[in-house]
């Protein structure tokens, strides 16, 4: 039983070998391979909580703190990674480039220090949680026509939400409805791999199926926060 723990905890951290050779194929300047590595370590990211509940890794290995492995490879991999892919790919003037990397850092920085981060129920994040690794993709792979002026507009309202109570859903954690949450989840890890493989053009598909993902998730998200918002407290 310890053997499979351990090698849980190894898959996780494989995650960071993922980002270390996104970030190579980022300075390469292979814009594709590095975008194909950051959706492996989103998958890896994606799994290995459910291989971590059915070998009791808490359990077995008291002593390995797992989330704290996670943490750390998450900050690099939907943070540090996705900001200089941002930086290196996206054809902006230089002071952009800057402002819009450093917003992300120090808005995921801040985000990872604050209590709660995930709702008691463990359905959802609070706050737009630190996923610029997928606002980037989108950025380069979906959109990459949108102007500087956007993209900073963009960035600066996530930064602002990392600390706005919105209800986000934690697709591998259940919620409203879960299956065709995870199922959405799915569409835009497939669509991403058909933009990326396009790359320099957009896939059509690839597009509606991402928009389609997104809005999906947006409209999820509004409907978690007015109902936590307008939920009548039980009377004690």
């Amino acid at each position: 039983m310890k053997l499979f723990a351990w090698l849980v905890h190894i898959f996780t951290a494989s995650g960071l070998l993922a980002g270390f050779m996104g970030l190579l194929a980022a300075i390469d300047g292979d814009y594709p391979a590095a975008m194909g590595w950051i959706l492996a370590t989103l998958v890896i990211d994606g799994i290995d909580g459910t291989f971590a509940r059915m070998a009791r890794v808490e359990e077995v290995l008291p002593h390995v703190d797992g989330k704290m492995i996670d943490y750390v490879i998450d900050f690099f991999t939907y943070a540090i990674l996705p900001a200089y892919l941002f930086f290196v790919a996206v054809d902006a003037p230089a002071w952009v480039l800057y402002v819009g990397s450093f917003m992300m850092l120090l808005s995921a920085a801040i985000y990872y220090g604050l209590d709660g981060m995930v709702s008691e129920d463990g359905k959802h994040f609070i706050g737009f949680p630190v996923m610029w690794n997928m606002v980037v993709y989108i950025f380069i792979f979906v959109t990459p026509w949108f102007s500087w002026p956007v993209l900073l507009v963009i960035i600066a309202s996530l930064a602002v939400l990392h600390f706005v109570p919105i209800l986000v859903p934690y697709p591998s954690h259940g919620g409203r409805w879960w299956m065709l949450t995870i199922a959405m989840v799915v569409v835009f890890i497939v669509t991403a791999l058909l933009n990326v493989w396009a790359y320099p053009e957009v896939s059509v598909i690839g597009r509606w199926g991402c928009l389609l993902s997104v809005c999906y998730l947006t409209l999820v998200t509004i409907l978690d926060t007015y109902e936590a918002m307008t939920r009548v407290p039980e009377e004690g």
